[in-house]
């Protein structure tokens, strides 16, 4: 990781905050042959004897006999899983499509800005060096002793600097992740910053006209950001290269349409499934015209994302 940088300009950091204030206001079976014993009253936060405590949503009709999908949501720079939660509306999901839901915050920096240690790019501005990864790998860790959690469905999902923090979960802790989601995130300028064997199936949404996290990336620090990041179609180049998918044969998905504020179905799909190793794919979902914080239809969009979540499942656990 970089060291200590300057942190963004108060314009760049009044755009972000008033971004996430808007967008507040806005908007199966485990396969065990034996099941481990839970504590008869699961907590209902994580995280707590580490002095980080992260909230936790389950099924209004949760059996602790039935092995649940656990959802990881990580909230963008400056906002706070909160704040996450009531943009994305994932809460509001964990009964109806049956999965555990851990909601945790970054830390702050001495500018009281909410951060996640991701990739060079974003957004440990003053070098604090906090091991995201492990207090992330802790809270599943945690998640799983309370929760019947089935570990071949441990999913990461993040906006913006969440996204860049999905990707780091998916370059050192592919051994406990099966697949992220990032909205407006990237992976590491560095292919080499990524060298895990083990991949992990991606998908990047990304909107086109997104002037704060670029869809055509930056190769160089362009002064907002300590380090380049790669574009949101090299992102997912990568991981499906990765997981051993055939590049020459990506093929285009149904349109989505996601942004209320755009017409028809403005988000175009690219997936690469030929090839791939057993259980793995990466997709593109570009949002064409959309911005760094699009105006999603909460339901509609997070039960996008969700489903092609959920739909995953590690082979090998």
């Amino acid at each position: 990781m970089p060291t200590a940088s300057p942190l963004p300009s108060p314009r760049r950091s009044r755009a972000l905050a008033h971004l996430f204030l808007l967008g507040a206001v806005t908007l199966a079976s485990c396969g065990e042959e034996s099941l481990p014993p839970l504590p008869d009253t699961p907590a209902t936060r994580l995280g707590v004897a580490a002095g980080r405590p992260a909230d936790v949503r389950i099924p209004s009709d949760y059996d602790p006999n039935t092995a649940y999908p656990l959802v990881v949501l990580l909230h963008g720079f400056m906002a706070s899983g909160g704040v996450q939660n009531i943009y994305f509306g994932l809460s509001n999901q964990v009964t109806e499509l049956g999965f555990v839901l851990v909601i945790p915050d970054g830390t702050v920096n001495s500018g009281g800005q909410r951060f996640w240690n991701a990739t060079d790019a974003c957004c440990d501005f003053e070098g604090s060096g906090v091991d995201d990864v492990a207090y992330l790998r802790g809270l599943i860790e945690e998640a799983q002793a309370n929760y019947r959690i089935d570990t071949r469905r441990v999913y990461v999902f993040g906006h913006s600097n969440g996204g860049f923090m999905s990707y780091r979960m998916a370059c050192e802790a592919p051994d406990v992740v099966t697949a992220i989601a990032s909205l407006a995130g990237a992976t590491y300028l560095d292919p080499a910053d990524c060298a895990s064997d083990t991949p992990v199936s991606v998908l990047q949404i990304h909107g086109t006209a997104d002037d704060v996290i670029l869809y055509d990336g930056i190769s160089n620090a362009d002064g907002q950001f300590p380090a380049g990041y790669p574009s949101a179609m090299e992102s997912v180049r990568r991981s499906a290269e990765r997981a051993g998918c055939d590049l020459t044969r990506a093929s285009a998905g149904a349109d989505l349409d996601l942004d209320t504020s755009l017409d028809g179905a403005e988000t175009h799909v690219l997936e690469y499934t030929t090839g791939c190793e057993r259980g793995l794919d990466a997709a593109l979902w570009s949002i064409e015209g959309g911005v760094h914080l699009p105006v999603v239809n909460r339901v509609a969009f997070s039960t996008a994302v969700l489903e092609w979540l959920l739909a995953h499942r590690r082979a090998d656990r």
